[in-house]
């Protein structure tokens, strides 16, 4: 490691050694060479023809190309860029210097962005794969804890205060419904991937047609026959010189949306943990504050919610760069390019390795939940307890009021004096309730007031998550490793 000069977090701390190969120099200009030897070979099966009537591309040069497809001679590519400031060219040249006999032929008839904007289009495409295969694991791992704890009864809260009972396992389902929605958008997104192809200099094919004699099939052609060589089923039927940069837009979207569910579940987890009823892992030498020793700071959680936000506003980004673009094309895309699609996926890799860690390793306080529930039940209980009195005679509005007037009582008791919630012995003394305080005791089992809870969780799991985890399952089992 150089300390005396930047380097990205996102390579040192949080992103996948899977993910920044993706994004990572050597597959981008290998990516370059497969799509010459694709151009290449398309241009052979098709019959182009030199100015003899002999074949322009030939098996020897195609078979010469291949042969140094992977043993890039960066040294040179290096050097002949600073001579002529141009990473395309100083590549071609450098190919053509392993290649002498195919030297000619290399990059014939495209422009530069035949070989980066379809690198570009691969290359977030295999991101996307990598995030969808990560994405299906925090869903299959979220999916165990859900149905482990569907029926352990938590104080549910509407706006962070005290609501309805539910459980542990359906607020889980919560979370694992925003990442299935992800999931949804991801597949999309990647069943309508296509590349460029080859459309030349400002995407009218005409540096194509001069190659093939004016030949309109053959032309067409072209772009299929690299698009299936390169693992697409289509090229973009229109384009200017570049793919538009809506698609950009479009890929940064689905990684925010995922960076927004996990940010939202993050947030969720760094409350209950203040609450003491629910912990992300905490190691056995883990320092949670330089200053308290007895700290254990939810910093998984934190730091999800911090790369979740860069995420969340990188999308702007493609999207200025989208809007900006000037007719056919213009370049002030590209320096951008460079930074906020790489680093969105880079954010978004090391979001969903912290996700499926914390979630694995979640710690569930069961005595802390039910003493908090059981502190709140019996407000939550006055409308049972009101419909049994009336079904003994009582007056449904006098009671009503007496149970208003009572609730405030004990409220003010946990409030004002720090007092445990003592509603239904002032309940039990109320001459207008006929029921006993063991009679009111009895009712106090959480179960009784969580609904559906257990039975959501099962149908959802059952219904939704299971059959995708079951088409997926030969790649689950994927275990996070984060840094520091």
């Amino acid at each position: 490691m150089s300390y005396d000069k930047y380097t990205s977090p996102l390579s040192e701390r949080y992103a996948s050694k899977e993910m920044q190969y993706i994004f990572s120099p050597d597959k981008k200009f290998k990516t370059w060479r497969k799509l010459w030897i694709a151009l290449a070979e398309a241009e052979n099966e098709l019959g182009l023809k030199n100015e003899h009537g002999e074949p322009a591309v030939t098996k020897e040069q195609i078979d010469e190309l291949k042969a140094h497809a992977d043993d890039i001679n960066y040294d040179v590519a290096k050097q002949r860029e600073k001579e002529v400031r141009h990473d395309v060219m100083s590549h071609v040249y450098a190919y053509g210097v392993q290649c002498p006999n195919a030297a000619g032929i290399i990059h014939l008839g495209a422009t530069s962005c035949y070989v980066g904007d379809n690198t570009d289009v691969i290359i977030m495409t295999e991101g996307l794969k990598l995030v969808r295969k990560k994405l299906i694991n925090v869903i299959d791992e979220l999916s165990k804890f859900a149905d482990k704890y569907k029926s352990q009864p938590t104080l549910a809260f509407t706006h962070f205060q005290p609501a309805q009972p539910t459980t542990v396992g359906k607020r889980a389902s919560l979370w694992l419904q925003e990442f299935v929605m992800d999931l949804e958008d991801v597949e999309y997104v990647l069943s309508t991937m296509k590349l460029l192809g080859s459309k030349g200099t400002t995407g009218t094919q005409a540096s194509f047609m001069e190659l093939f004699d004016g030949d309109e099939e053959k032309v067409k052609k072209l772009d299929q026959i690299i698009a299936n060589k390169m693992g697409f089923e289509k090229c973009f039927p229109v384009s200017g010189q570049t793919y538009s940069r809506k698609l950009d837009t479009r890929v940064l979207n689905v990684l925010a949306g995922i960076a927004a569910s996990a940010h939202k579940f993050s947030n969720d987890i760094r409350l209950l943990q203040h609450l003491k009823e629910i912990e992300e892992p905490f190691e056995k030498n883990q320092i949670g504050s330089s200053a308290m020793a007895y700290k254990r700071n939810p910093m998984r959680s934190e730091r999800i919610a911090s790369l979740s936000r860069y995420v969340m506003s990188d999308v702007t980004n493609t999207m200025f760069t989208s809007a900006c673009q000037w007719f056919e094309r213009t370049l002030d895309d590209s320096a951008n390019k460079r930074i906020s699609v790489p680093e969105g996926f880079l954010a978004t890799d090391g979001i969903l390795d912290l996700v499926l860690n914390v979630v694995d390793g979640l710690v569930v306080y069961d005595k802390v939940i039910e003493k908090r529930l059981m502190s709140e039940l019996p407000f939550m209980a006055t409308e049972n307890i009101m419909m049994d009195s009336v079904k003994a005679g009582g007056n449904r509005q006098e009671l009503h009021e007496e149970i208003r007037k009572l609730s405030m009582k004990a409220g003010e008791n946990v409030k004002k004096y720090g007092k445990e919630n003592n509603l239904l012995e002032l309940i039990a003394d109320d001459d207008k309730f006929p029921v006993g305080i063991e009679e009111l005791n009895a009712t106090m089992d959480p179960s009784k007031y969580v609904g559906r809870s257990a039975s959501q969780v099962t149908e959802f799991l059952e219904n939704i998550v299971n059959p995708i985890l079951e088409a997926n399952k030969d790649i689950l089992g994927v275990k996070a490793e984060i840094n520091v």
